[in-house]
């Protein structure tokens, strides 16, 4: 008995190590294991990051480069298939495939040109200087050939969507309580460069009394019309930062800019009309009224029409509604000039977008961003055409001072009027100021309506085209001088002028706001 109990306590012992063995082994497996599974998991995740340090295949900016340029290598393959010799040098689809991909590379050269201390400058300058390129370097000059009626074709179509842009973008509420500085800042101005350019036109330019007065004030609507494309995103700007919110200038600003581009292009056909049109003014005056009848009655009727149709339980129903705004308005301005009906289509379109796009509601911003998609693109046809209208040869040696002068007096009484149209509204002096400088932009309606009068004097009145050229000259450097310095003026003067207000803070009701 006493001999055998340390044996058994003995065997006990060596039995609890043999079981507590396996454990301890198994512990210090799993740990191992584990290790190796964290190891492994940190170099898979370690594998993607290697990957994308990698320059084969290359991404990012270099990956986009190349894919946009592969994009518009094939956009001119597919061109020339179904197109053929017009596709290649010398052809109509030619020029116009250079002339877009200029203006493309110029807007995005211009966008990465940055200076410091100064705001950004507007793509489409470079846009506009890209086309004038392709028509004043020699090599590119003779391979380059555009089709009158072609370049006229998308001039008009830009113009539908500048169009419809300034209609979808007035806004009812804005129009109603800042009415009263609203129309004055619209109408006031342009009304008096029209009058002052048309003046300094005849002594400066050398328009005959008889009809060049009506020619001088289609020159001068066109300098008359500023530029959403550079007052919109710059007082944008300023409103994201709360400058000038409180008075409401950047709204004011925005709405009172739709609406003189409303008026310029109206004031421009109906002149133009009546300057290329047979038989006495009184009667070419009446039928210009008469067109802009019709293209309001038009417009509403079809405007109505777009409210509701298509319904609001259908799918897709904004790219529904822009299409049909689209093809309605394209039709219109294209077919006005078909029928010989010049004001009408213009008027149709901002009537239809207008009432359309009041209906809409909110749903108005979906519409616009696809209408925004149709513009990316027009622009850069729009302003490499009209950069690419500008010949050097054919300017005379005081052509350019002599347009510089008329622009910069025009610019001056339009400033000072503009100034004193602001008076009595509740603005500080310092706000008047900005008001008027920043009414100074010329850009969109400029690049539309410049190539309208030379256009029309190479078909129905050869006489007149010296002096049409001039007008597109003008509304060429008028883009030039006016929209780069406009937007640098609003950046820099715009902060140090206007009162600020924190914008996550300030809730602006434009029914607080006491402008007269």
């Amino acid at each position: 008995m006493y001999t055998t109990e340390p044996n058994n306590e003995h065997l006990e012992d060596k039995n609890m190590q043999s079981s507590t063995t396996p454990q301890i082994l198994k512990a210090s497996d799993s740990k191992p294991e584990e290790t190796q599974e964290t190891i492994l998991s940190k170099t898979e995740e370690t594998k993607p990051q290697v990957e994308k340090k990698s320059s084969c295949p290359p991404q990012g900016t270099l990956n986009e480069t190349i894919t946009n340029g592969v994009m518009l290598f094939m956009l001119w393959c597919v061109t020339w298939s179904l197109s053929g010799p017009e596709a290649l040098p010398g052809g109509s689809l030619f020029g116009l495939l250079i002339i877009f991909y200029s203006a493309i590379i110029g807007g995005e050269l211009l966008e990465v040109i940055k200076m410091p201390s100064v705001p950004q400058l507007p793509p489409l300058l470079g846009m506009l200087l890209a086309g004038f390129t392709v028509r004043n370097v020699p090599f590119l000059s003779d391979i380059v050939h555009l089709s009158n009626t072609l370049s006229s074709t998308l001039r008009n179509t830009a113009l539908t969507v500048v169009l419809v842009q300034a209609g979808l973008g007035l806004d009812p509420q804005a129009l109603k309580h800042l009415k009263g500085v609203c129309l004055r800042l619209s109408m006031g101005p342009c009304l008096i460069e029209a009058c002052s350019a048309a003046v300094i036109s005849h002594f400066l330019m050398n328009f005959p009394w008889q009809w060049g007065f009506l020619l001088g004030f289609s020159l001068s609507f066109v300098l008359g019309a500023v530029s959403p494309a550079v007052v919109v995103p710059s007082m944008l700007h300023l409103q994201e930062e709360g400058y000038g919110v409180e008075k409401g200038i950047p709204t004011l600003l925005i709405a009172a800019s739709s609406l003189d581009d409303i008026l310029a292009i109206t004031g421009f056909n109906t002149c133009l009309s009546i300057v290329f049109s047979s038989g006495d003014i009184l009667s070419n005056v009446l039928s210009s009224f008469r067109d802009i009848l019709i293209g309001v009655l038009v417009g509403a009727v079809l405007g109505m029409f777009v409210r509701f149709f298509p319904s609001r339980d259908q799918r897709k129903l904004p790219v529904k509604r822009a299409f049909l705004l689209l093809s309605m308005c394209v039709s219109a301005v294209l077919g006005g000039h078909r029928i010989g009906m010049n004001a009408a289509g213009g008027l149709c379109t901002l009537v239809l977008s207008f009432i359309a796009g009041n209906g809409w509601s909110k749903e108005k911003i979906k519409v616009q961003k696809i209408i925004g998609t149709a513009w990316n693109i027009f622009q850069p046809l729009l302003f490499g055409l009209v950069g690419a209208e500008v010949s050097v040869i054919s300017l005379q040696s005081n052509a350019i001072g002599i347009c510089v002068t008329t622009l910069s007096l025009a610019l001056l009484v339009r400033i000072s009027f503009t100034f004193v149209l602001t008076c009595f509204t509740g603005f500080k002096f310092k706000e008047k100021i900005f008001i008027a400088l920043s009414w100074m932009p010329k850009a969109t309606v400029q690049a539309v309506l410049g190539p309208l009068a030379l256009e029309r004097a190479r078909i129905s009145a050869p006489h007149l085209e010296p002096y049409s050229r001039d007008v597109m000259t003008m509304a060429f450097l008028a883009i030039l001088i006016t929209a780069p310095n406009g937007a640098v003026i609003i950046g820099i003067l715009g902060p140090k002028v206007l009162t600020r207000c924190d914008p996550s803070k300030m809730k602006v009701e434009l029914s607080e706001l006491e402008l007269h």
